[in-house]
């Protein structure tokens, strides 16, 4: 009994801190802790109504994860994302998911993908509510779970840890603003075009959407048509000619 007690009380703690840690990245992304600055556990703790050891150990998993960095007797401080970290994250991000959701389009899942339309439609309910964290935790999902359709375990991973480290600012302007909503929006267009098996425009609207939501925070919410899709595709065929290879980004 005594070692069954104890297991509870880790399998518990460790709940705590996965907990903590998803409000710390949701605030991140939300911009309600800011780039450059130091935040201590124990205030943290205060804020979240815990104690501090949980937040200590998620912000040690943040660290891991590069979104912060430790600061002796101090705290921990929100490292800062620059345009061009931002643009390279897209970027990968851009050549693993346009092509995998052509593929998907292609396997005819349709009873597996209507299952997400409840999470797309959640993702536009939220950005009407202005509910930050509701929509963040469907947009990761249904973005994942979708991505989990081709079959693919490591793929998915990867593309979790690349939103965890490209975490963007500002959600909160966006969402007062209405802008939100068509970033939204395009989720249902996006699962549409897969549904019907339109592999080319699936492609085309997933870049399309990725390049939307970037140029959005490059612009502080006001955004230029076919920017961000600019700056993802001239970065693929440039390195891509200079390497030889010359490979432009897949449905664009």
């Amino acid at each position: 009994m005594t070692r069954l007690s104890s297991l509870n009380t880790i399998s518990a703690q460790e709940h705590l801190r996965d907990r903590v840690a998803h409000a710390l990245r949701a605030a991140l992304i939300a911009g309600d802790l800011r780039p450059g600055m130091i935040y201590s556990a124990p205030a943290l703790a205060s804020e979240f109504g815990v104690s501090a050891t949980p937040v200590r150990e998620a912000m040690l998993d943040l660290a891991r994860e590069g979104l912060v960095e430790a600061v002796r007797n101090k705290g921990f401080r929100i490292t800062e994302l620059t345009e061009q970290d931002l643009d390279d994250f897209t970027e990968l991000r851009a050549m693993i998911e346009v092509p995998t959701v052509g593929r998907i389009a292609r396997l005819g899942k349709t009873r597996q993908l209507e299952a997400l339309r409840p999470l797309a439609l959640a993702i536009v309910d939220a950005a009407r509510e202005h509910d930050i964290l509701g929509y963040l935790e469907a947009d990761r999902r249904f973005h994942l779970e979708l991505l989990a359709l081709a079959g693919n375990r490591r793929l998915v991973e990867e593309v979790g840890d690349l939103r965890k480290r490209s975490r963007l600012f500002g959600l909160n302007r966006l969402a007062e603003t209405g802008q939100l909503i068509t970033s939204a929006e395009e989720h249902i267009q996006l699962l549409d075009l897969i549904v019907a098996g339109d592999a080319k425009r699936a492609e085309t609207c997933m870049l399309a959407h990725m390049s939307h939501v970037r140029s959005l925070w490059a612009d502080g919410g006001e955004v230029n048509e076919g920017e961000g899709a600019e700056r993802i595709t001239h970065r693929r065929v440039g390195q891509g000619q200079g390497q030889g290879q010359g490979q432009g980004l897949p449905g664009a």
